[in-house]
């Protein structure tokens, strides 16, 4: 830990404690002795791997000419620069003319109008596949012409095949912001050629509806939850959709996890709605496999177009926090590139860190809001406006503003530990016409940014991986019977869903009626109002003076709304006063002064059961099994922590009544071998094995992080006792995918996580927040022991054998 004074310059480097107060006298005493000197601990901060030194940073500049901002931060000795690069985009490639393409006359001359002369090679590709009637994913960065590639050829076809008053094809987006955002552009090129274009969403007015339903544009834009609603509801909307010959589906990537696995169904519900056989056309951002990703989405052969972005350079530099929090590095970036008028986009990874952020940014006098899914859309709206029109300087958001939203200039962007390939893209965001960009990805002190630290090329290599689950039980489960309602299944229909059907007529949910199964609508219908395609499970509906302004969904709203936990909510820290669970799902907040000095996090036990094993492998020497589990989860207390400190534990407070909720999901299962070495030197043997297995199960589910696409705050974990059985799970109810994509890369995430421990400096027994800590953990991060899990890594990646064996109803099970 460090410890220093800015007015004086005296600093020392002390041993790391969870109590503040005993550095703090270990520092006095240090003084009193005359062992901290006022100059000079640079060259010792250097020795440690602390901060860079100054020749170090200038080979990594090398021949590039960083400005004064990039020039301050890499110099600053606040921060150990782990890389600095400028990202050139070259110029993208360029296709034909517009006049060889054959494009019919209205078309070229629209295109004249705007001055686009030249098509860019990946545009004149798609263009030629699209109109030829092939499925197309075009992967290229924000703002390259993604639009222009998917929409002429679109309007080549209705000029050619299509007749008016009919719904020719179907853009969707992900979310209503995104589509409102396009429709301009997109209506603005397509009117003047004569070709209709509508929007239909959850914000589309009732006449504006009824013109649509009868005189339907040649171009709908939509999203995937009103096709859903509508299709199964077999409303006079839906009825137009079948003569649908096209849907485009842009920023395919975010329809990961379950929302994915739904809109897989979704797509199959509409094929056999349609008339017509579909063609489908994804654009996406870069991803790793966007091939193989979009053919599981779509369910069809795809052929892929490579496009580049736009000419421009980016400074970007990776920096790690040794001296203080990632929070404190975030807001001294954000209020240095405001104070020179860079507008500049900060980009956390969760609900809280966002309104953490900018509460704290708010104080140093930065002119910043939060923008984050949960707040009211008018709200966020009102956010981007003012962004847009010059009127605030910095956004704190989550990954919501990923999406190509058009927030007008941004100079800079500063975010938190994401895979590279979300990085790139919200580069993307700066430096958008043509000036020079600056990009910060402040990595925090957490396991897989210290790896990342020491291991910088890594980074690099770690691509997303996206995935779906078509065949989440849960999902198939609820799609199957909205397939039914969408149109009477025949008897020799769905072979591949034939199970399901069957199970769902037992049930009395679908009934077999003149060799047709349809649906039994008095059983089902609340069954299928309740269901979400964005994530499993019912939620809390939070309010705030009798007015409803936001929800979370269940089970983590257990965790963040029982009564007297403090909720972050646009950027002001509220109390809940009253939580119903689980009978009326709502929870009520109260203001609390702005000096209250904590906020809340809950402790939590769980336990696992084994339902089905769906298939198992060595990995190295262990046996390792991908699973149906079943887990029952109860928060029974919380901690307070103080703000501004990142030190993950607090005084416990027990709950009246614990909370209970019980799911299923899917997830991993492996037996971790036994410590010997450490547990033979120790006193209490029991403790440092069952601290071993629960600091590995920390380790292996954060250190996987990047591994497996940024997805550990989708994965819960929980060791069992000193069994040796760790559970890594999908947090989503039903599974996700996310577990499934730890257990192909398993032995990758093991060496990693077994690098972690045996990289980290720190001479705790527990450990630290940069190997063995989790900000998840619901046991306050006790019960962890850094030595015996390094033992456990290294036998595992040595090749020890293990098998799987039963849990025992004693062990207690650490999460």
């Amino acid at each position: 830990m460090h410890v220093s004074c800015t007015k004086c310059g005296i600093e020392d480097l002390l041993e790391f404690s969870k109590n503040f107060d005993e550095v703090f006298l270990e520092f006095l005493s240090r003084f009193d002795k005359g062992l901290v000197t006022e100059r000079g601990l640079s060259e010792s901060l250097k020795d440690e791997g602390i901060i860079r030194g100054e020749d170090e940073i200038k080979e990594m500049i090398g021949d590039n000419n960083p400005d004064v901002i990039t020039e301050e931060i890499l110099f600053s000795k606040k921060d150990y620069i782990s890389e600095y690069k400028v990202l050139k985009n070259s110029e993208p490639k360029m296709g034909c003319k517009v006049e060889e393409l054959g494009l019919d006359e209205s078309i070229s001359e629209r295109l004249k109008e705007l001055e686009i002369n030249q098509f860019y090679k990946f545009q004149e590709e798609s263009i030629k596949e699209i109109i030829f009637g092939e499925n197309v994913i075009i992967e290229a960065p924000t703002a390259s012409g993604k639009t222009e590639a998917f929409l002429i050829p679109v309007i080549q076809r209705i000029k050619k095949d299509a007749s008016k008053g009919n719904v020719f094809a179907i853009f969707v987006y992900p979310t209503k912001a995104l589509a409102r955002d396009q429709y301009p552009k997109i209506q603005k090129f397509s009117e003047k050629i004569g070709i209709d274009v509508k929007v239909f969403d959850g914000d589309t007015k009732i006449d504006e509806r009824r013109k649509i339903i009868d005189d339907p544009p040649q171009i709908l834009i939509t999203n995937f939850d009103i096709l859903h609603y509508h299709l199964w509801h077999q409303t006079k909307f839906s009825s137009i959709l079948s003569s649908t010959r096209i849907l485009i589906v842009d920023e395919a990537h975010v329809y990961s996890g379950i929302f994915g696995s739904n809109v897989h169904y979704i797509i199959k519900r509409l094929k056999r709605i349609c008339s017509n056989k579909l063609q489908f056309v994804a654009a996406s951002a870069t991803l790793d496999d966007a091939k193989e990703f979009c053919q599981k989405l779509f369910g069809e052969k795809m052929q892929i177009i490579h496009g580049s972005g736009k000419k421009g350079q980016t400074d970007f530099v990776m920096l790690f926090p040794s001296l203080r929090t990632q929070r404190a590095l975030m807001v001294e970036l954000t209020k240095k590139l405001t104070e020179k008028n860079h507008k500049t986009m900060v980009f956390s990874n969760s609900h809280l860190n966002s309104e953490l952020l900018a509460m704290q940014a708010k104080k140093q006098k930065v002119n910043i809001k939060v923008h984050r899914a949960g707040l009211m859309v008018n709200y966020r709206t009102a956010v981007e406006k003012q962004f847009k029109e010059d009127k605030l300087q910095a956004i704190s958001c989550t990954p919501t503003l990923e999406l190509g939203i058009d927030v007008g200039n941004v100079d800079c962007v500063i975010s938190s530990t994401i895979p590279v390939n979300r990085l790139i893209q919200r580069i993307g965001r700066a430096a958008r016409k043509g000036q020079r960009g600056y990009a910060f990805l402040a990595l925090g002190n957490d396991p897989i940014s210290q790896y990342y630290k020491n291991h910088p090329d890594d980074y690099f290599e770690d691509i997303e991986k996206t995935y779906i689950d078509p065949k989440n039980p849960f999902v198939e489960e609820f799609q199957v019977l909205a397939m039914a309602c969408d149109r009477p299944i025949s008897k020799h229909e769905l072979k591949e869903h034939q199970e399901v059907i069957e199970h769902h007529i037992i049930k009395e949910n679908l009934q077999l009626i003149n060799n047709r199964i349809i649906p039994n609508f008095d059983k089902i219908n609340s069954m299928l109002n309740d269901y979400s395609i964005r994530g499993i499970g019912k939620s809390i509906d939070i309010f705030l003076n009798e007015k409803k302004v936001g929800d979370r969904v269940l089970p983590i709203a257990l965790e963040e709304l029982h009564k007297d936990a403090i909720y972050f909510l646009a950027g002001i820290r509220y109390k809940v006063k009253e939580f119903d669970y689980p009978k009326k799902n709502f929870a009520k907040l109260e203001r609390i002064p702005k000096d209250y000095p904590y906020y809340t996090k809950s402790l939590t036990e769980e336990w696992p059961t084994i339902e089905t094993v769906f298939e198992s492998r060595k990995a190295n020497g262990i046996e390792v099994a991908f699973c149906k589990l079943h887990i029952q989860k109860k928060v029974y207390g919380y901690v307070n922590i103080e703000l501004g400190q990142e030190i993950t534990q607090g005084e416990k407070i027990l709950l009246d009544t614990p909370l209970e909720y019980d799911f299923i999901t899917k997830g991993i299962v492996f037996h971790a071998p036994k410590p010997l070495k450490v547990i033979e030197e120790s006193d209490d043997e029991e403790y440092t094995e069952a601290s071993g297995y629960h600091a590995t199960e920390h380790v292996v589910i954060e250190g996987s992080n990047m591994i497996t696409g940024g997805v550990s705050q989708d994965l819960g974990g929980i060791s069992l006792g000193t069994s040796g059985l760790i559970f890594i799970y999908d947090g989503a109810i039903g599974g996700s995918g996310a577990s499934k994509a730890l257990y192909d890369r398993f032995e990758k995430a093991l060496e990693r996580s077994m690098f972690i421990v045996k990289e980290c400096p720190c001479k705790n027994e527990a450990g630290c927040p940069r190997c063995t800590f989790s900000y998840r953990c619901g046991n306050n991060n006790e019960y962890l022991h850094k030595n015996s899990a390094l033992e456990i890594l290294e036998r595992i990646n040595k090749g020890e054998k293990t098998e799987l064996i039963d849990p025992i109803e004693g062990d207690r099970p650490l999460v």
